[in-house]
C-alpha cells in the first residue's frame, strides 16, 4: 500500500525507500535516535549518522512515515549543501585540493588593497551586504578552508529574474543564512516549492513578531475541515495544554498560519509558524512543528525556565538572538499583542492547489510583486533533488552587521596559536600579549573558542565549555598575574555554572580558594593543604597549585594543531565530508 500526502510528488513509502538506499550506497550509516508521538496525528524523530552523531536532523508528520521522510529528506538536504560542515574548519589538506565545497566553485583573487574582489555577486548584492563599503577582501574568506592564500571562494547562484549565473561567497552564506533557505524534494520544484514555503515562515515569523502584529484566529468552521488537527488540537486541551491557530498571511497576502501552545500556570506559551500554498499543509506544518523535538519537551515537562514569557515591549522581542531562537526552534518569547482581540488583519480563508511547477510559479510571484530578488542553487549529486535559495532581505537569519562585527573568520589567523597554547612554554610577558591580542580584537567573553575557530569539540570535555573569558583567566593563571585571574574566576563560575562539567566547576572552585589564600600574606598554604584536598580532591588542588605556581598550564585541555587529530570527534566530521568530497566528484 502506498501513502500519499499533499505537497508531495512520489509516496512515501518510496520517498523513505530512496532515501535510505541512497546514504546507504554513499556510505552514511543513518539510525532512528528516538521518536515522540505526544498526540494523535503528530509524530517526531531524531536521525542521526552512526559513524558522525554530530550530523543530526529531525522530522515532522502526522504519520510515523511522514515524520521519517521529512527526516531523511532533511539529511539529504544539509549534506547536499554542506549545511553540517559549514561551522568547522576542514584542515590543510581540504583547503588546497581541487575543490573544497563544490566542483563548480570559483575562487576569486584579494588584491593589495584588500577589496572584496571583482567577479563576486551583483550590483544588488554588492549595496545589500556592504551598504557602507566597509568589507574587506579578508573578510569574505570561508571558515572551512582559511585559505586566503586562495582567495574568496564563491558559488555560482541563478537570479531569478534573467537567469543570469552569480557567485556569492561561502563566507555570506554561512555567515548570514546557515540552514535557512535549503530544502530537499522529490523533484526539483518540490524541493524549490518547500524551500520557499520555509522561507515565508521564517520571513513572516520574524516580522510579525519584530513588529507585534496582531493575527486574527482561524474560525471553528474553518478548523473544522481538518479533522485530523482538530482531533490533535482536542487532545492536548483536555491535557491542559490550549492549541489556538491564527492566520498569518497578514490578510491573505503570503501562505502562512501559526499554532500557539499555552503552558497553564505560568504565562509561557509556545508559537510555530507553517507555511504553503495549501492552507491544510501549512496549518498541519505549524502543528507538527509545534510539537517537535524541543517544544515537545518543554511543554510537555512544563520547564518554566526553557521557554521565555510573552513580552511586551516589541524591542525585547525583536533582538537578534530571538529571532535566530525562533528560526531553529518553535520556542521564542512572544509579544503580548499576538494576543490583542483585535486583530491587525481580517481572517482570510485563502488556499491554492496545482502541482509543484505550479505552487513554486505561485511563491515566485508573491515575491516578485514585493520586489524581492531571488537566487538557487539546486543540487543533486546525492541523487535526491535540493536546492539553496537566497532572498536577500527576507531569507537573513542574522543582519548583515554580522559580516563585519562577528564573522566566523574571526580567529583564523589565530587558530593554530590557540589550538597550541596547552602545549607551549612562554614567558610570562607572552601570556600578558596573547591576552592583550584578544581583547584588542573585540572577541566576547562569552564566545566559545571551539565556535570561533572552527572545532567539534569531544562531549564532556574541557573544550566543548572553553569561552574566552575562561582562557582570560587561564592565560592570565600561566602568566602569573594572580589578582586578574581571580576576578576572572569568578565570573567563570557565574557565568558557566549551567554548562560546565562537575569535574570543571570544583576546579574553578579550588581556583578561587587557591586564588585567595595566596594573596593572603597572612596566610600560610601549607596549613591548608589537607583541608583543601580534603574538600576539592588532591588531583584538583594539585592542578590549581600548580597552575598558580606555574607548574601547571591550560588544565583540562588537549593541546592541538591545525591537523585536529587530536580530536576524535572532529576526526569523525572530517570523515564523513571526506564521504561526501567523493561522491561530488
Amino acid at each position: 500500500m502506498q501513502t500519499f500526502i499533499p505537497g508531495k510528488e512520489a509516496a512515501l513509502e518510496e520517498s523513505i525507500e530512496r532515501y535510505q538506499t541512497q546514504l546507504n550506497n554513499l556510505g552514511f550509516n543513518i539510525e532512528e535516535a528516538f521518536w515522540l508521538n505526544p498526540a494523535p496525528n503528530v509524530w517526531s524523530v531524531q536521525i542521526r549518522d552512526v559513524d558522525a552523531p554530530m550530523n543530526v536532523t529531525y522530522g515532522k508528520g502526522t504519520t510515523e512515515k511522514a515524520a521519517l521522510a521529512s527526516a531523511l529528506g532533511k539529511f539529504f538536504e544539509r549534506l547536499s549543501t554542506n549545511d553540517f560542515y559549514a561551522d568547522y574548519y576542514l584542515g590543510q589538506g581540504i583547503a588546497v585540493s581541487e575543490f573544497v565545497h563544490f566542483p563548480n566553485e570559483k575562487w576569486f583573487d584579494i588584491d593589495e588593497d584588500n577589496l572584496p574582489p571583482e567577479g563576486i555577486l551583483d550590483e544588488r548584492l554588492t549595496q545589500f551586504y556592504d551598504p557602507t563599503l566597509e568589507l574587506l577582501g579578508t573578510d569574505l574568506i570561508d571558515l572551512q578552508s582559511s585559505n586566503m592564500a586562495r582567495g574568496v571562494c564563491s558559488l555560482p547562484f541563478e537570479r531569478q529574474t534573467d537567469n543570469e549565473t552569480v557567485y556569492i561567497p561561502v563566507n555570506i552564506i554561512g555567515n548570514l543564512y546557515q540552514s535557512n533557505g535549503i530544502a530537499a524534494g522529490n523533484t526539483k520544484t518540490e524541493a524549490r516549492s518547500q524551500c520557499l514555503s520555509e522561507i515565508f515562515a521564517r520571513r513572516l515569523k520574524n516580522r510579525i513578531m519584530a513588529e507585534g502584529i496582531s493575527l486574527p484566529e482561524i474560525p471553528t468552521d474553518v478548523m473544522d475541515r481538518f479533522p485530523a488537527i482538530k482531533e490533535t488540537i482536542d487532545t492536548l486541551s483536555a491535557k491542559g495544554f490550549p492549541v489556538v491557530c491564527y492566520d498569518a498571511s497578514l490578510g491573505g497576502k503570503y501562505p502562512v498560519l501559526c499554532a500557539m501552545l499555552s503552558i497553564p500556570g505560568n504565562d509561557l506559551c509556545l508559537t510555530a509558524f507553517g507555511a504553503h500554498p495549501r492552507f491544510d499543509v501549512a496549518l498541519e506544518r505549524a502543528v507538527t512543528e509545534l510539537l517537535q523535538h524541543r517544544a515537545l519537551t518543554f511543554a510537555l515537562t512544563n520547564d518554566a525556565g526553557a521557554v521565555p514569557q510573552p513580552g511586551v515591549n516589541t524591542e525585547e522581542v525583536a533582538i537578534h538572538h530571538n529571532q535566530a531562537t525562533l528560526v531553529s526552534y518553535s520556542t521564542a518569547m512572544v509579544s503580548c499583542d499576538l494576543f490583542k482581540a483585535d486583530a491587525d488583519n481580517a481572517f482570510s480563508d485563502w488556499n491554492f492547489t496545482g502541482s509543484s511547477e505550479e505552487e513554486f510559479a505561485h511563491l515566485m510571484g508573491m515575491l516578485t510583486e514585493d520586489r524581492a530578488d531571488v537566487y538557487i542553487a539546486d543540487y543533486d549529486h546525492l541523487g535526491v533533488d535540493c536546492c539553496r535559495i537566497i532572498v536577500p532581505g527576507w531569507s537573513e537569519i542574522y543582519p548583515i552587521e554580522v559580516l563585519i562585527e562577528s564573522n566566523n573568520n574571526i580567529a583564523l589567523e589565530l587558530r593554530e596559536t590557540l589550538l597550541a597554547l596547552p602545549s607551549v612554554d612562554w614567558e610570562g610577558e607572552q601570556y600578558a600579549e596573547m591576552y592583550a591580542i584578544l581583547d584588542e580584537e573585540g572577541f566576547d567573553d562569552t564566545v566559545l573558542l571551539h565556535e570561533i575557530i572552527g572545532l567539534v569539540s569531544q562531549t564532556g570535555e574541557a573544550w566543548q565549555t572553553l569561552r574566552i573569558g575562561e582562557l582570560k583567566c587561564l592565560l592570565a593563571l600561566a602568566g602569573g598575574d594572580l589578582e586578574l585571574a581571580l576576578e576572572i574566576a569568578a565570573w567563570c563560575i557565574d557565568y558557566n555554572v549551567s554548562t560546565y562539567s562537575p569535574a570543571r566547576t570544583q576546579f574553578f572552585h579550588c581556583v578561587i580558594a587557591s586564588l585567595k589564600l595566596a594573596l593572603d600574606e597572612d596566610r600560610d598554604p601549607a596549613q591548608v593543604k589537607a583541608e583543601f584536598e580534603r574538600k576539592y580532591g588532591a588531583e584538583t588542588v594539585a592542578a590549581v597549585w600548580g597552575s598558580i605556581e606555574g607548574t601547571v598550564r591550560f588544565y583540562g585541555l588537549t593541546a592541538g594543531d591545525l591537523t585536529m587529530s587530536q580530536f576524535p570527534a572532529h576526526q569523525q566530521l572530517l570523515a564523513s565530508y571526506h564521504k561526501l568530497q567523493v561522491a561530488k566528484k
